[in-house]
């Protein structure tokens, strides 16, 4: 490659990384991922099916990662 290419190459990365931080910074400030009321809301509208099911599910999590570091702790290398 020459090094003309290689410069264009550098300058056009370095703007495009340049115009994504921008724009990631004038998301921040202008509050494009704030949401307030998200937990709020999924607590007031979530049913108690809903809410079962999430604990259900939290519960099977947790049983997997014991399981999980039992097997861990079972298995040893050979002598």
């Amino acid at each position: 490659m020459s090094e003309g290419i290689v410069i264009l190459m550098i300058g056009v990365s370095t703007l495009l990384g340049a115009l994504g931080l921008i724009g990631l910074l004038w998301g921040i400030k202008t509050g494009q991922f704030d949401d307030h009321s998200k937990f709020i809301d999924s607590a007031r509208f979530d049913g108690e099916d809903a809410l079962r099911d999430a604990v259900m599910m939290e519960e099977k999590k947790k049983k997997r990662h014991e399981k999980k570091k039992k097997d861990e702790k079972a298995y040893g290398p050979p002598d």
